[in-house]
């Protein structure tokens, strides 16, 4: 079982590890087997964290066109011709 990362930071640099621990050709089977299964979890991890922050971004341009709005004068209310 592996430990969740600290950071997105953190299993990137620890997927930069793997990638060139399989490169190397040196892994064994059961190295090779174990390397996958640890970056396909940091892989998830990584996408959570990512669209974690998507969704924080998505919150903050909301809450900038709410300010926007509230602070725009009001539109002239159109007259019926």
């Amino acid at each position: 079982m592996t430990t969740t990362p600290a950071s997105y930071e953190a299993a990137v640099a620890r997927l930069e590890e793997i990638i060139a621990r399989l490169d190397s050709n040196q892994a064994g089977l059961r190295e090779t087997l174990d390397l996958c299964r640890e970056g396909k979890d940091l892989i998830e991890f990584a996408a959570g964290e990512l669209e974690a922050v998507g969704k924080g971004l998505e919150e903050l341009r909301l809450d900038d066109l709410v300010a926007r709005l509230e602070s725009a004068p009001a539109a002239a209310a159109p007259t019926g011709a």
